[in-house]
């Protein structure tokens, strides 16, 4: 089951098998910008979600 409902000041996101949630300040590298994450979740998709605070 997959399930994404993005509205104005809501946001919904259901899945089976999440494993987790991080939360991470996004930093510079070099032209462009990285989010860090432990490596046992390489090869995982994974959600970006920009706030904006």
């Amino acid at each position: 089951m997959r399930k994404i409902e993005l509205r104005k000041e809501t946001l919904m996101l259901e899945e089976k098998g999440i494993l987790g949630f991080i939360e991470k300040k996004v930093t510079p590298f070099g032209t462009s910008a990285k989010v860090d994450c432990p490596r046992k979740f390489v090869g995982k998709r994974a959600y970006l979600i920009i706030c904006k605070k």
